[in-house]
């Protein structure tokens, strides 16, 4: 059994694998600090299962207050490798905000490593995302392209800055690191800004699904308990495995069109979509496509989700997540 300390634990992502980090048999310090980017209700919800686990425990605290409140909420015990999973999420959004976005992710980043520093704590997977990638030509994306002026969005320079700090502290403290960039996650308990819940709410509402550009923008889905078995992977490699820094896909190697996305739901909830054209957002990239053979030889990594299968689960998820309101 080994001590895992999670932040983003509450989110979507963060909850299914708190769930799955148990299951496997390790102890989980859950850290968030429940960012109201969306309600806090939906955010303990996630997090019910766990909260009665006699393996897992909590701590409210946000990682832009330095490395004294890590220090100060923190007991002292054993740590054996942290997953990084908190951050201010959403690419639109960071083009509005983009100073929050760089405190967030970039600072509460740099409090986090510190403490680790402190702590004598040397394994980090670390999530960022496949928006760091931006319009990059060649396809499928490779761990290997050079990114140095590629990101397009606030949110993802962020993303990227988070792995030249993890780079940093390979380099001068010897971390083991694995970066793992994250392709368009989906599934039971999506946060409702994303475009399947969205999709999916206004299919049932009667109204049009408002598609940005001309619907042949791609992205690379990925079913949430796939992606949470990649870094359950992760955190077994690095604790059997010194001297790592490697940076990896965590994606599905199947681009699905906007304009195929928009059918398979309306599929999924038994509603034919009406469709209401816009010009693209800004930050948005045309495509995003993973190179996986990195993580599956190093991993074992596999996705096994259909699109179809997936849509299934997050539309079931949804009904019953509305009936418990009831």
């Amino acid at each position: 059994m080994a001590s895992i300390l999670l932040t983003g634990c509450a989110g979507f992502i963060g909850s299914h694998l708190a769930e799955r980090l148990l299951h496997d048999g390790h102890r989980v310090i859950g850290l968030d600090n429940f960012d109201p980017f969306y309600d806090r209700i939906l955010k303990e919800r996630n997090l019910a299962a766990c909260q009665t686990h006699p393996r897992f425990s909590f701590h409210e605290i946000d990682l832009r207050h330095g490395t004294d409140a890590l220090v100060d909420a923190l007991p002292a015990d054993p740590v054996d490798v942290v997953v990084h999973l908190a951050a201010k999420a959403g690419v639109g959004p960071s083009v509005r905000e983009p100073a929050a976005y760089l405190e967030n992710n970039v600072l509460g980043t740099a409090h986090l490593l510190e403490w680790m520093r402190g702590r004598d704590i040397g394994k980090l997977f670390f999530a960022s995302s496949s928006s760091v990638y931006g319009n990059t030509r060649e396809q499928p994306f490779r761990e290997d392209l050079p990114l140095l002026s590629s990101c397009i969005s606030p949110y993802a320079a962020s993303k990227l800055s988070g792995e030249q700090l993890t780079a940093t502290y390979h380099h001068l403290y010897g971390f083991n690191v694995l970066n793992a960039r994250f392709f368009t996650v989906y599934g039971p308990r999506q946060r409702p800004d994303l475009a399947i819940h969205k999709f999916v709410r206004l299919l049932r509402a009667g109204e049009a699904i408002p598609v940005f550009g001309d619907g042949s923008t791609a992205r690379d889905y990925t079913f949430v308990l796939d992606t949470v078995d990649g870094i359950a992977r992760g955190v077994d490699y690095l604790l059997t495995h010194e001297g790592v820094y490697e940076t990896l896909n965590l994606g599905n190697e199947q681009p699905v069109a906007l304009l195929e996305l928009v059918a398979a739901v309306g599929r999924a909830v038994y509603v034919e979509p009406r469709l209401e054209f816009r010009p693209m957002q800004p930050g948005d990239v045309d495509v995003t496509y993973a190179d996986i053979s990195r993580a599956r030889q190093l991993l074992g990594y596999a996705p096994q989700t259909s699109l179809a299968d997936g849509l299934t689960a997050f539309v079931d998820w949804l009904d019953a997540s509305e009936q418990n309101l009831l």
